[in-house]
């Protein structure tokens, strides 16, 4: 009998289309927290006071309340603040392959999709896969 493989969902798979070069692109630092092990996908906030990036927490009050990226690598910062690559401007997104955090509710979500189209990041709607 064969071995059957599955994989998981590519790494930078929720990227439809980007802007030319790398100017869709940015590196920045994603925060270290217990917890910040992120996948490619997930919807950032900055920090306002470090300026490093962390999982969107639509009910904080240091910048990271606001969408300003989406995390193009699988990154482990739960130990220790990570370098990293992220979509921060003008580019096409899938919306099913976005990575939100836990108990997010549709009008947080909402108001990040727009933080996210003010940044040219416009949603997509489909599967790719």
């Amino acid at each position: 009998m064969p071995n059957l493989l599955t994989q998981g969902v590519p790494q930078w798979a929720f990227l439809a289309s980007e802007a030319n070069d790398t100017r869709s692109r940015t590196q920045g630092v994603l925060a270290a927290a217990a917890g910040n092990n992120l996948k490619s996908g997930a919807v950032l906030g900055k920090i306002t006071a470090s300026g490093k990036y962390t999982l969107l927490a639509p009910t904080a009050s240091d910048g990271s309340q606001t969408a300003a990226a989406i995390l193009c690598w699988n990154t482990d910062a739960s130990a220790a603040d990570r370098r990293t690559v992220l979509i921060d401007r003008d580019a096409e997104v899938i919306d099913t392959l976005l990575i939100w955090p836990a108990g997010i509710t549709d009008p947080q979500k909402a108001a990040a999709l727009g933080q996210l189209a003010a940044l040219g990041i416009k949603l997509r709607q489909g599967d790719p896969l």
